[in-house]
């Protein structure tokens, strides 16, 4: 009898053959659409710690303005 279950080391590269087959043409689009997005979150996350530190610092005696 055969058990149904999660999928074993030959199976896995029939699954990836038959993907690969089906949509290889879109994943060079998909890996640089995705290394875009990486590199524009860096960006970001630059951009907003260096506006963090471009404030002028105030003095602790006085109250901070509204």
């Amino acid at each position: 009898m055969i058990a149904i279950g999660i999928p074993n080391g030959m199976e896995w590269l029939i699954i990836l053959v038959v993907v690969l087959l089906l949509f290889g043409h879109r994943l060079p689009g998909m890996a640089r659409s995705l290394g875009s997005g990486i590199t524009e979150f860096k960006r970001g996350l630059k951009d907003g710690a260096d506006k963090t530190n471009d404030k002028p610092p105030t003095d602790p005696g006085t109250p901070p303005k509204a």
